[in-house]
């Protein structure tokens, strides 16, 4: 029996649930990555067809404002802000969101304050937030979250310890009242393609993007990208069994290597009493943002961090945010096909 749908007509309706409720074209949700999705990336991004995600990271208020507005002026289309959890002014950085009318807000790093949720609902945002097992998703979905992404170990930066592809399969055919997101190490369409057959309502990537010609890292810090291999993208390890750290997948250099000698720093301040647990851990995550920013904004490729996910070896050259997107499209496209063809035979 022949298909009964092209494999556009089949990609439109595997993608319906995620596009509607993105309000984009294509599946595709940017990855949030601190100094490289801002204002310039994300409307790019959303300018493709796909959904542009600002990194808040570290930003203050008003800072995150500029971005806000900066992407507002560069698009007429929808995008959305990731804040993270532990920041110290994130009911600011909520109330700023809010009153820049942004559609959608990711929390992400840890569990979301059930009070953060609520201001964002009420304040009429649709909140996604990381789930990375399905007890913890299950509890989000109960908090009254909009949309979830489970995030593989595959990723780049701050991750899980469990790869995307497990993740898909014990999340995907168990939470089917909000909307589910795939991200961790897809750098093709195919990939999007079959998380779309196993039910996700879309895909988020992030590697992908770093050497889109909108992207303002530096070029040391694309080249860097566009020479890596998978296995160049390691985890961090922690140093401190009671410093929880978590871990952070960046291209192995000088940076990563001085990680340790940090931990063990600001572990023994913790330990002295100097530090809180909260404070230690902060401390770490200002180490992340500011060697990361040494190396997408100046080019400190060997002692910054290269936060990159293991389809890093799927990134070989700089082209524009548009070709990215149109290339997984059409990889998408021809994988249904193909899909559609073993199923006839």
């Amino acid at each position: 029996m022949a298909p009964t749908e092209t494999p556009e007509a089949r990609l439109r309706r595997l993608s319906q649930r995620g596009c509607h409720f993105l309000g984009c074209q294509y599946p595709i949700l940017g990855g949030a990555m601190s100094w490289v999705s801002e204002h310039t990336l994300v409307a790019a991004i959303s300018n493709a067809g796909g959904f542009g995600v600002i990194a808040c990271g570290s930003l203050s208020p008003p800072g995150l404002a500029a971005e806000i507005e900066a992407t507002q002026a560069a698009t007429a289309r929808p995008f959305g802000v990731n804040l993270i959890t532990m920041h110290p002014e994130l009911a600011a950085l909520i109330d700023t969101c809010l009153d820049h009318r942004v559609g959608h807000v990711v929390l992400a790093g840890g569990l979301p304050p059930p009070d953060a949720v609520r201001r964002l609902k009420d304040g009429g945002a649709r909140v996604i937030c990381f789930a990375p097992a399905l007890a913890v998703a299950r509890r989000l979905v109960r908090q009254g979250v909009d949309a979830l992404i489970i995030e593989g170990a595959e990723a780049g930066g701050h991750i899980g310890p469990v790869s995307t592809s497990v993740l898909a399969q014990e999340i995907l055919p168990q939470v089917r009242e909000v909307p589910v997101f795939v991200a961790g190490g897809i750098g093709r369409g195919e990939a999007i393609a079959l998380y779309l057959l196993m039910g996700a309502a879309g895909c988020q990537l992030g590697t992908c993007f770093v050497c889109a010609t909108e992207s303002i890292a530096h070029a040391d810090f694309k080249r860097a990208f566009i020479r890596a291999s998978a296995r160049d993208a390691i985890v961090s390890q922690q140093i401190d069994p009671d410093l929880p750290v978590i871990p952070v997948r960046a291209l192995a250099n000088a940076g990563t290597r001085r990680f340790a000698d940090v931990q063990r720093q600001v572990a023994q301040r913790y330990r002295s009493g100097e530090l809180t647990q909260d404070q230690a851990q902060l401390e770490i995550e200002l180490f992340w943002a500011g060697a990361l920013k040494r190396a997408v904004v100046d080019g400190d490729v060997e002692n910054g961090s290269l936060m990159a996910g293991q389809s890093v070896g799927m990134v070989t050259r700089e082209q524009p945010t548009a070709g990215i997107i149109r290339e997984l499209m059409d990889q998408a496209r021809h994988a249904l096909a193909d899909h559609d063809l073993r199923e006839v035979g």
